[in-house]
């Protein structure tokens, strides 16, 4: 297996950004009722702090702005100072605007780059060193199918999503051998805030706690990537392997557009 197998959550450090709804909020709460210690960070404090009302000794709320090193690195002094270090982050930031080549609206894509890629980079700025220090934790990144290859609609999205794919990898080669874990999430179709703003069919949609549940097995499998619904992720891991011209062509009898 390419990381630590993580079976046993009590006590277990974990910082969840991005935790505020969605699957970012689902995990926190998964964990949270697995006995691991859980920070979690957004900007909405009051999502958090009802969060940390679920348990409050074990739910620490770090309302923050992950576009933001300063705020990144009081939240991670906070909870250092509180559990003495992290064994887990996972950067579940993250939004989506659907996009055409006709329709390219510049203002949305800069914000999808700044808190898709941007605010992962700036967490990863924080959050090595300390894991670094520590000799051992682990970070798990939460991308997309949709960064495997390019999708109708997603053209600024998909391109933010590939870059945390291949940004998960490079984290890996740079950290497993220091005795940290990488891990790198990609869901599919998962029913949240985002995805409910969809005005197309989601094939195989899935709630946010069944989601969760995923992540939580994959975590404790050891493997690197953590794909889901495998009913509708493995077609996709297998597009990846057609030519261009196949691709093109099914995606465009798939979808319709």
């Amino acid at each position: 297996m390419l990381n630590p197998r993580i079976g046993e959550w009590k006590g277990r450090r974990v910082w969840i950004i991005g935790a505020s709804t969605g699957i970012g909020r689902a995990l926190a709460e998964a964990l949270i009722a697995r006995g691991a210690r859980v920070a979690v960070s957004a900007r909405s404090a009051d999502a958090l702090h009802a969060l940390s009302a679920l348990r409050p000794s074990h739910v620490l709320a770090l309302p923050l702005d992950a576009c933001s090193g300063e705020q990144l690195q009081a939240g991670l002094r906070e909870l250092v100072d509180a559990w003495g270090g992290v064994d887990l982050a996972v950067l579940m930031q993250g939004s989506h605007e659907p996009m055409r080549a006709w329709e390219i609206d510049v203002v949305a894509a800069r914000r999808l780059l700044e808190v898709n890629v941007a605010s992962v980079i700036e967490s990863l700025a924080v959050l090595a060193p300390q894991l670094i220090a520590q000799g051992n934790g682990g970070i798990a990144l939460c991308s997309s199918v949709a960064g495997y290859r390019g999708l109708p609609t997603s053209l600024v999205y998909g391109a933010t999503k590939a870059a945390l794919i291949n940004l998960a990898e490079t984290l890996w080669l740079d950290l497993s051998a220091r005795g940290i874990g990488v891990w790198l999430i990609n869901p599919g179709f998962v029913k949240t805030p985002l995805t409910d703003r969809n005005p197309f069919h989601m094939p195989a949609l899935i709630s946010a706690e069944e989601a969760a549940r995923h992540i939580v097995d994959g975590l404790g499998s050891g493997r690197f990537e953590i794909h889901f619904p495998k009913r509708f992720t493995r077609w996709l891991r297998l597009l990846r392997l057609l030519p261009y011209g196949v691709y093109f062509r099914l995606v465009r009898r798939a979808t319709g557009l």
